[in-house]
């Protein structure tokens, strides 16, 4: 469930506390998945035909079937590399702006000093990082290494109390 984007303008003056853009790992190189995909065709040729010369002709639709789906992932594997997650902070504002592999932009932002942070450090897999701010949830990050969730988790943290710490003061 999305938190609410309240159009807040920042002041060119505000420091900037975190900007950070978050990407998912990116897949292999074209040309090497390529060459797998290559091989494994020809591999899977090669066992369709022995087994159409010994009559079993009905699994080489199977086999193709297998590189054809295997193509696919490979595919998606490159189009979900492509999204991110823009995550700017200043002491009056907390903008996260997504980019979907397709689609628009979609921004979200909100004042830094009602956001709470769940994060839970000790469990492992880490659980996703969760913005909540008035009874609404933004997950962050769920396409980040466990390790690298952690990390930025704990940057967002220490930056949001600095926040906190212009506001108050």
């Amino acid at each position: 469930m999305p938190l609410y984007s309240n159009g807040m303008q920042t002041p060119s003056t505000e420091p900037v506390l975190l900007d950070k853009v978050l990407r998912p790992s990116p897949p292999m190189n074209p040309r090497a998945l390529l060459i797998i995909l290559c091989m494994v065709l020809a591999i899977n040729l090669g066992f369709a035909v022995m087994f159409m010369l010994r009559g079993a002709w009905p699994i080489a639709p199977f086999m193709g079937l297998d590189v054809a789906l295997l193509a696919w992932a490979f595919r998606a594997s490159q189009l979900a590399a492509r999204r991110e997650e823009h995550v700017t902070l200043t002491p009056s504002r907390l903008c996260v702006a997504r980019k979907p592999t397709r689609g628009p932009v979609s921004e979200f932002a909100i004042n830094p000093y009602w956001v709470r942070l769940e994060m839970d450090e000790e469990a492992w897999p880490p659980k996703p990082l969760r913005l909540w701010s008035h009874g609404k949830a933004l997950t962050l990050g769920a396409f980040l290494a466990p390790v690298e969730r952690v990390s930025f988790g704990k940057s967002l943290k220490s930056a949001l109390s600095a926040a906190r710490g212009f506001q108050g003061g």
